[in-house]
């Protein structure tokens, strides 16, 4: 299908429906955001002596949704700027808007009789073969069909997203029979390359995918809990990072999420699924039905699982819930000998035998839950999914599972744990055992750098589909890695193209990453048209590795400093100054030396969701790796005259003096970090293979070895002594400490190039050696080592 989505109709403004319409706005779609019409005046309308024919009026429910929308935090924009590409409006007056619409999604109220009006009305106004999905989380979507046109019937599925809609990963994609194939191939490919999405091809089952097995995996969890006596805080331990889950883990997720969003899905799902073999599990326990009764909810309602309180100091105090006594307690230290054996393990997947094995509470809780969920997944083929490989996306996209039930029995073996899941009655399905028989003893395998899983029907490995254009560096490991050591590894990616990756703790740049950079570029110029530095991490780099610094601080070792920071400048320096081109593939965190890395590149192919900025200041020093110079750099080239450029230095220099970090590609923009001819890759999966391709156009373009500037105005004392003023007046105020105000005279002496009688042009030597002498000389104040210290112990700045 040859179709563009130039504009959308988004048919609800609650919670997911306005932030929907804000990720169609992240991609450029313009949108019509539609609500009710309000039965009734508020007070504040009847302050105002409105009547309900006004359009304040007629337009308040999606005005005040929206409103709320896009103050939320996370953000549900990638740039605040993105707001104008949508419209407001109603159903009653607006409606006929849509017949501009390339895509109408529904996100109205899940209550099947509503949904079916709200169609009845899109077939009125709707262009033929224009695209109408729903996001339903539940209802069946073929009921949704009744009564509407075959070109409605032929253009219509369910897209159903996940909250928020720009961070989490998942849209099922679920067809009727009368659903198109290409609409639903389009579907697949645009949720993918435009919207960023791990699309999932769905039956029309209950719950589809994602919330069929995630909400199975939480309710086994609250079963196991109350069988062994384990309590929240513990719960939350034992199924957050440590077993690759997100941080919130189980309780704090339901709580942000909301306990009535799992209760009523739990409900619908025991209801209909009178054949489940586990229906039992989605059975609610006593616990969480007082917890529906007492309205505690969680985070919309003020209390959950966790209750946010303040101690007799004004300091917030998170209490947690006792589900035996129904009363808030101070949180518990959750101690498990399991867990302490599982400590050095860096990857996910190694730790899971281990957790298995355990003997205490701990290895019992993982027992019981694994081998559910590896039952319970087995019995879903092809209830659910025809192949397995679906579940493991659905499941790791929407919930943010870092492993897939599928991918984690592969890693504590299929054949191994068959007699334990037997001997403890999660007996999985026939087909698994033929798999074995088969001599296939595993759902997934790597052949010649492609992923392929197994394949019920044929009884053999197929390629997934839709993934031949990835670049998946974890599948390359074992063929193409040309050089490693224990903190990067140098890939080869073909057609001349070498990738760098870090796997560092956090990604943080010490003497390994900087070894590897340096020989991945000699490797490159040597016998490669390029290289991507990028990694497939949770973060691209936490920046420069604190404790070295600290270590040679306190032992007052400043000419090791002073070495370090030369080679780390000159390893940044080699990124941008190489024979041939270098792109970096930011990603995630990607603060200080990360940063600065990434700006020293030819190109830069950040991923949309990339946080990054010059945090240095911080930890009590400035940007000493070339950040500094660099943005200084880039005031120069963008400001060609008087009290402009003043201002230009002003802004560039509160950015690294507050240490702002852009929350999105789109505002590192705006902070001078990325450039116009950066790029940015909306799904960070297609992110190293698109940076390949960046590589490769530079390369065919006739790449040019860039040679280091000399002609960087800096505004000598004039400008310092602004700054000077400023810096003067915020501590005198109150504003900052007497260590910030030092900090921030160093970053403005460096900025202005230091001691210049008047504006010069200058080189970026000069500006680098400015940096790093100031950079040296904070590491010999105490209260920078303060800092540092606190943020190598508890992950915080000190304001001090």
């Amino acid at each position: 299908m040859k179709k563009t989505i130039n504009k959308a109709a988004v048919l609800g403004s609650g919670i997911m429906g306005s932030r929907i319409a804000c990720h169609l706005a992240n991609v450029g779609v313009k949108v019509l955001l539609l609500d009710i019409v309000p039965r009734e005046l508020n007070e504040t309308e009847k302050s105002k002596n409105l009547t309900l024919e006004h359009p304040a009026v007629r337009n308040r429910i999606v005005s005040d949704s929206f409103k709320a929308a896009v103050s939320a935090k996370p953000a549900p924009l990638y740039h605040k700027d993105l707001v104008d590409l949508i419209s407001l409006g109603n159903f009653e007056d607006d409606m006929p808007g849509i017949a501009d619409c390339d895509w109408v999604i529904e996100v109205v109220v899940e209550n099947l009789e509503i949904k079916q009006k709200v169609f009845e009305q899109v077939e009125k106004y709707r262009t033929a073969g224009s695209l109408i999905t729903s996001n339903t989380s539940g209802i069946p979507i073929h009921l949704m069909i009744d009564g509407r046109s075959d070109d409605f019937q032929k253009h219509f599925c369910g897209t159903h997203f996940f909250n928020p809609p720009r961070y989490l990963k998942l849209m099922e994609v679920i067809p009727t029979e009368k659903t198109d194939p290409e609409v639903v191939d389009f579907f697949m490919q645009y949720g993918d390359k435009f919207l960023g999405k791990t699309t999932v091809l769905c039956k029309d089952t209950p719950a589809f995918i994602a919330n069929r097995v995630g909400i199975y995996g939480i309710m086994k969890v609250v079963k196991t809990m109350e069988d062994l006596g384990l309590n929240i805080d513990e719960i939350d331990k034992l199924t957050g990072p440590v077993i690759g889950r997100p941080k919130s883990a189980t309780f704090r997720t339901s709580d942000v999420v909301g306990l009535d969003t799992m209760i009523k899905v739990a409900a619908n799902l025991y209801q209909s699924l009178e054949q489940d073999e586990a229906r039992d599990v989605f059975k609610l326990p006593e616990s969480i039905i007082k917890l529906e009764q007492k309205n505690w909810l969680g985070d919309k309602t003020g209390q959950g699982f966790y209750k946010k309180t303040k101690d007799e100091k004004g300091k917030t105090k998170i209490l947690t819930l006792d589900l035996g006594t129904m009363e808030y307690k101070p949180k518990s230290k959750a101690n498990f000998a399991t867990l302490d054996g599982t400590k050095s393990i860096e990857n996910v997947k190694d730790r899971y035998k281990i957790l298995l094995a355990g003997e205490d509470k701990a290895g019992e809780f993982y027992r019981h839950s694994f081998f559910g969920l590896f039952q319970y997944v087995s019995n879903r083929i092809p209830e659910i999914a025809d192949e397995l490989y679906r579940i493991d996306d659905a499941i790791c996209a929407g919930f943010g599972w870092e492993v897939g039930a599928f991918e984690t029995w592969d890693a504590v073996g299929v054949q191994e744990v068959l007699p334990r899941m037997e001997a403890m009655g999660y007996k999985p399905n026939a087909w698994v055992y033929e798999m074995l028989e088969n001599g296939c003893s595993s759902f997934y395998q790597i052949d010649q750098g492609t992923k392929k899983y197994y394949d019920l029907e044929s009884k053999s490995y197929r390629e997934i589909p839709g993934r031949g254009d990835l670049i998946i560096l974890d599948n390359l490991r074992s063929t193409s890695t040309l050089w490693e050591n224990k903190e990067a590894s140098l890939f080869d990616l073909g057609d001349g193209v070498l990738n760098l990756e870090f796997h560092s703790k956090m990604n943080t740049m010490g003497s390994g990453v900087i070894e590897g950079i340096n020989n991945a570029i000699s490797t490159a110029e040597k016998d490669f048209l390029g290289l991507v530095i990028g990694n497939q991490g949770a973060n691209f780099s936490a920046g420069a590795n604190l404790g070295i610094v600290f270590m040679y601080a306190i032992e007052q070792e400043y000419e090791e400093i002073d070495l370090m920071i030369r080679q780390f400048q000159n390893t940044v320096a080699r990124a941008r100054f190489s024979s041939v081109p270098v792109v970096v593939a930011p990603h995630g965190l990607s603060l200080g030396g990360g940063c600065e890395l990434t700006m020293h590149a030819d190109q830069v192919q950040a991923a949309a969701e990339t946080y990054i900025g010059l945090v240095e200041v911080g930890a009590g020093v400035i940007p000493g790796g070339g950040g500094t110079k660099e943005l200084t750099l880039r005031v120069s080239d963008r400001m060609q005259n008087g009290d402009v450029e003043y201002n230009a230095l002003q802004n560039t220099f509160m950015n690294i003096a507050t240490a702002k970090v852009a929350t999105s590609a789109l505002e590192a923009r705006d902070l001078d970090i990325l450039r116009p001819q950066d790029q940015i890759s909306i799904n960070k999966d297609r992110q190293i293979a698109d940076a390949k391709r960046a590589v490769l156009a530079l390369a065919e373009a006739g790449y040019t070895q860039p040679v280091p500037r000399t002609d960087i105005k800096v505004q000598g004392k004039g400008g310092m002594a602004l700054f000077l003023a400023g810096i003067t007046g915020m501590k005198m105020g109150g504003y900052i400490s007497e260590h910030d105000a030092k900090i921030a005279s160093k970053l403005a002496y460096t900025m202005c190039g230091g001691d210049l009688s008047y504006p010069t042009e200058v080189s970026e030597q000069y500006l680098l050696d400015l940096e790093r002498e100031a950079f040296l000389s904070l590491t010999g104040e105490r209260k920078t080592l303060e800092r540092i210290q606190s943020i190598l112990t508890t992950g915080k700045p000190l304001r001090n």
